[in-house]
């Protein structure tokens, strides 16, 4: 069955919920979440939030916070900014981070609606777990991973991934346990 598939039947057997309904697609970098988020947000015609948009700025990685498991994304504004309107059926207004540009980008409105669909890597750190009806964790054998990321960003930008991103997400994942307390593994 198709990853697509699998989330769309999980989420078919939901009980009833008074709030929107959140799914959470967490996993290593190049192991499909955002072309499957892209795919579940476009099937169920809902919101998709990026946890790309918040990652830290230079000035706010500092040694301490970067040795926090999953301290290089503000995870704590997306819980502010996107998260906790969203499930109070609130609007949702925030300022996707650039990496590029190294700044905040202009304002993004989200109407409120009944499902939405957060991906990226840190999506399921701990403070932000009970707004999600639905978390899956994302994965993909090594090899297809490093040719997605060698295709993505050339050979030294696969290096930085080896030398820098990588280390982060493996700390994050084994510290909180991310894909042992996922409802489903795709």
């Amino acid at each position: 069955m198709d990853r697509l598939d699998v989330v769309l039947s999980a989420l078919r057997r939901l009980p009833p919920s008074p709030h929107p309904v959140i799914v959470a697609l967490d996993g290593p970098c190049a192991a499909g979440k955002s072309t499957l988020g892209a795919r579940l947000a476009d099937a169920l015609a809902c919101p998709l939030f990026h946890m790309d948009d918040f990652f830290l700025p230079p000035e706010r990685k500092t040694p301490q916070r970067l040795a926090q498991p999953g301290g290089n994304v503000d995870w704590e504004r997306f819980l502010r900014e996107v998260l906790h309107p969203f499930f109070q059926g609130a609007p949702v207004i925030y300022r996707p981070y650039s990496c590029h540009e190294n700044a905040l980008m202009p304002p993004v409105s989200v109407s409120p609606a009944p499902l939405a669909v957060v991906e990226g890597v840190y999506a399921l750190e701990p403070a932000l777990r009970p707004y999600y009806a639905l978390a899956c964790y994302v994965d993909a054998p090594w090899p297809v991973r490093e040719a997605r990321l060698l295709e993505r960003c050339g050979p030294e930008g696969l290096e930085v991934f080896l030398q820098r991103w990588i280390p982060l997400e493996d700390q994050y994942f084994q510290a909180f346990q991310v894909s042992a307390r996922c409802d489903l593994i795709l």
